[in-house]
């Protein structure tokens, strides 16, 4: 069953990759991407390395103890798209939706570790999925901000 889901959220990051690319200046795209790329596989092999969690099922970089599809693919896109929809949203309406979406992360993380093989805790939890996520994805947020208000 594991490799029919991994499949499927690859399907599933690619097309709301392209999708996005189209949603958002190139400019503040290719900056929001590469930067969540970069950060998230630095802070994924920390919690690998440190036995954290472990990923048993891989469909991408089997030589890789860390999750590509997800630090590389998943993540970075739905940064993206919390970035986009909080475009023109309050301090409020942003923190909102970073923890709706950081919620949903958490809870469907939280489902592949209790249903599937594709992550194992050791001494991580959903908690610190949540908060790790959530203070991330407004990081990237603020990042972002500020490079699409400098000049060009």
């Amino acid at each position: 069953m594991e490799p029919i889901i991994l499949w499927f959220l690859l399907i599933l990051g690619l097309s709301l990759l392209i999708i996005i690319m189209r949603n958002l200046p190139f400019k503040e795209f290719l900056f929001g991407y590469l930067l969540t790329s970069y950060f998230s596989i630095i802070i994924g092999v920390f919690v690998v390395e440190e036995e954290m969690l472990h990923y048993p099922s891989k469909l991408l970089g089997k030589h890789f103890d860390s999750s590509l599809l997800f630090e590389y693919l998943l993540f970075p896109v739905v940064c993206l798209y919390f970035y986009r929809t909080t475009y023109y949203s309050s301090h409020i309406g942003i923190l909102l939706q970073a923890t709706i979406y950081t919620s949903a992360l958490t809870a469907v993380e939280i489902a592949f570790e209790k249903y599937t093989s594709l992550i194992e805790y050791h001494t991580w939890t959903g908690v610190h999925t949540f908060f790790s996520v959530l203070s991330f994805m407004i990081f990237i947020r603020v990042l972002i901000q500020l490079l699409r208000s400098q000049p060009t």
